[in-house]
């Protein structure tokens, strides 16, 4: 299993702001797709705990743990071959593979369509997320260092007269749609 500490800023935008970005970088071309599929108990125990469990397929597929913390998140990771990825959304898994001691579940997906490059002292994001009939539009930076990755994005935005928009991740905006959805019994 791998580790690795994750600093991350991020906030929703609209779809006119995502293709003047993708245009303003020379990244029209140069997006790829990955898909993440959402793991969780029925008492959604891991999102109750602040926990995200995702099985990524971009070239490759892995598994994800990710912890929150209160300035980072810590990923714990380990690669699965397409047939155990395929299984595990398909069935299902113990996921003590990853050190929690729940079986959980495929609970959504959401397909990203993604660029990303070099900024500054990090790495800036542009995505096209779509999930449960949903679509929308987001900036991640990833840094090294809170403090100077925070100056850094709020820099980006300001110099672009974007507004910072609270953005829940990824995760927890698809669960939130598919437990509506539950609810309503679609």
């Amino acid at each position: 299993m791998q580790n690795h500490i994750e600093i991350e800023f991020k906030t929703l935008i609209d779809e006119i702001t995502y293709l003047a970005l993708l245009k303003e970088f020379g990244l029209e071309d140069k997006t790829f797709i990955q898909t993440n599929y959402y793991f969780d108990t029925n008492n959604n125990d891991l999102m109750n705990k602040k926990t995200v469990l995702r099985i990524r397929k971009k070239e490759q597929y892995k598994l994800t743990k990710k912890e929150k913390g209160n300035n980072s998140n810590l990923e714990t990771s380990l690669y699965l071959t397409n047939e155990q990825a395929l299984n595990m959304i398909k069935n299902g898994f113990d996921a003590s593979v990853i050190n929690e001691p729940y079986f959980v579940k495929n609970i959504c997906s959401l397909q990203t369509i993604r660029a990303k490059t070099n900024y500054k002292d990090g790495i800036i994001f542009f995505d096209k997320s779509t999930y449960l009939d949903k679509t929308d539009y987001e900036i991640e930076f990833e840094a090294s260092d809170y403090e100077n990755g925070l100056k850094t994005f709020s820099n980006f935005l300001i110099e672009r007269n974007i507004e910072k928009k609270d953005a829940i991740s990824k995760s927890k905006r698809a669960f939130n749609l598919y437990n509506e959805k539950k609810k309503k019994g679609c």
